[in-house]
């Protein structure tokens, strides 16, 4: 199972052409099955054009099967000290969000399909699998 990154959907939405958004097509056109955090969710929407185009992506994205933290304070607790531990290692994540949605992939066992390199950091620490 893949969870989704805002990076990509917001890419795809606004039909970048990149590494992360041709997953994204191979994901759809083989029917495999793929999931968002409500984090990324809320990512998405905020970005939205105007009430049609908000209104459209609830539509679509609430259609989609949502994963959150499955422990919660201990996948919370999870997370900071994702973001701490990466500090203190001077690889420094630019949103604890990054941090609460891989926490999210790791405690589902799903892969992370994103297009941004603080996933990539963080992958390099702790148990995160990367949909490549």
């Amino acid at each position: 199972m893949i969870l989704v990154d805002s990076s990509v959907l917001i890419a795809y939405f606004r039909g970048d052409e990149n590494d992360s958004v041709r997953r994204m097509e191979e994901i759809l056109e083989a029917g495999l099955p793929f999931g968002i955090s409500p984090l990324a969710f809320a990512e998405v929407l905020q970005g939205a054009a105007d009430e049609e185009d908000f209104r459209l992506l609830v539509e679509y994205l609430g259609s989609q099967r949502f994963y959150d933290l499955k422990n919660g304070p201990a996948s919370y607790r999870a997370a900071a000290r994702m973001y701490f531990d990466l500090r203190r290692k001077g690889l420094a994540v630019s949103s604890t969000i990054d941090c609460l949605i891989a926490q999210t992939a790791i405690d589902h066992g799903l892969h992370l399909l994103h297009n941004d390199a603080d996933y990539d950091r963080i992958a390099a620490l702790f148990p995160l699998k990367i949909w490549s």
